[in-house]
């Protein structure tokens, strides 16, 4: 990137999105922006940006993940910041979208809260919002604003493609029949079968798991989904899967929440390897989950991303031999 680019583009992190956004500035071969967040002791925040940014093309990258509304809160002084310091556009950059599950009325006098959020982004004056793997597609609707929903599709196709010796009679199977779709192109692209588990869920983090479609008797199986939240439901597919007769199971998301029992689950299933991306800090997970962990870094992706909007360039093209996953 020449020095003039270097000058006009800056990238800003959200407290607990530093390495990512050092990764992705790296990737780009640029400094990360500077600013100073302070938490009073009432838990009100104060942000300060340490450099100008009048007339640079801005990003911010904050994951809206646990503790949800501390970042949600930092994100929305973030943009109000640099709006109010005169920055020509801002892009948000949200490896991973909070609230994206609360994106319809499933009874009665309940909120729609992923709407929310998107119209308080929008208020806020920010230009674009650059998203990876939202939980929901249609959520790029709610928004008023340019929407690039990126997908992690190409950081776990390079991953599992130079690991195919190691997955023996491959079955990708999709834990939920909504990720039919994204475990079907997995089959296509690493050359495996297909199979589906029935679900219901009886509450937050109950789930009863119903038959399989398909067959995994003698296979290893691969199960891909957007999150691993409390784990609920992919470690009662493990425990359908090795119970049809599977000699191996995988767990791969994009973002992995690891809230409530999930690490206790997870510990204690059939599932030999949980690969994730960087998209929410890992060091719990890590802790927690040791050499059952693997963490795909997302950073290039995110910056060629990035790269592609500052240089008014396609993002669409990142995607070529994976279009089945760009949503």
């Amino acid at each position: 990137m020449t020095n003039s680019d270097a000058n006009k583009l800056k990238i800003f992190a959200g407290r607990h999105m530093r390495d990512l956004a050092q990764s992705m500035c790296d990737h780009l071969d640029i400094p990360i922006g500077e600013a100073r967040t302070h938490v009073f002791p009432d838990g009100e925040m104060m942000l300060k940006v340490e450099e100008d940014v009048r007339g640079r093309d801005c990003y911010i990258v904050i994951s809206t993940c646990m503790p949800v509304n501390d970042n949600l809160m930092e994100l929305l002084i973030f943009l109000d910041c640099l709006r109010r310091a005169s920055a020509e556009n801002v892009t948000i950059v949200l490896p991973y979208f909070g609230y994206a599950r609360q994106d319809r009325k499933s009874e009665g006098r309940v909120p729609i809260t992923a709407k929310l959020v998107a119209n308080l982004l929008t208020a806020g004056k920010a230009d674009r919002i650059i998203a990876l793997d939202l939980h929901a597609a249609q959520i790029q609707g709610f928004f008023d604003i340019p929407v690039d929903h990126l997908s992690a599709t190409p950081v776990f196709s390079d991953y599992f493609k130079a690991h195919r010796d190691d997955l023996k009679d491959l079955c990708m199977v999709s834990p939920d029949v909504g990720n039919v779709k994204v475990a079907e192109g997995f089959a296509n692209m690493l050359g495996g079968d297909l199979a589906i588990i029935n679900k219901r869920r009886l509450s937050g983090d109950s789930v009863e798991t119903g038959h399989i479609i398909g067959d995994v008797k003698g296979k290893t199986v691969l199960m891909v989904d957007d999150m691993i939240s409390t784990a609920g439901t992919i470690c009662a597919a493990a425990e359908v899967v090795m119970e049809n007769g599977a000699t191996d199971v995988i767990a791969a998301a994009s973002h992995g929440l690891f809230v409530g029992k999930a690490f206790e689950r997870l510990n204690d299933s059939p599932i030999s390897k949980v690969v994730v991306t960087n998209s929410i800090p890992p060091e719990r997970a890590k802790e927690a989950l040791g050499d059952k962990l693997v963490t795909l870094d997302v950073s290039g992706l995110l910056g060629d991303a990035i790269h592609r909007v500052h240089h008014k360039e396609s993002v669409s093209a990142l995607f070529k031999g994976t279009a089945g996953f760009k949503r």
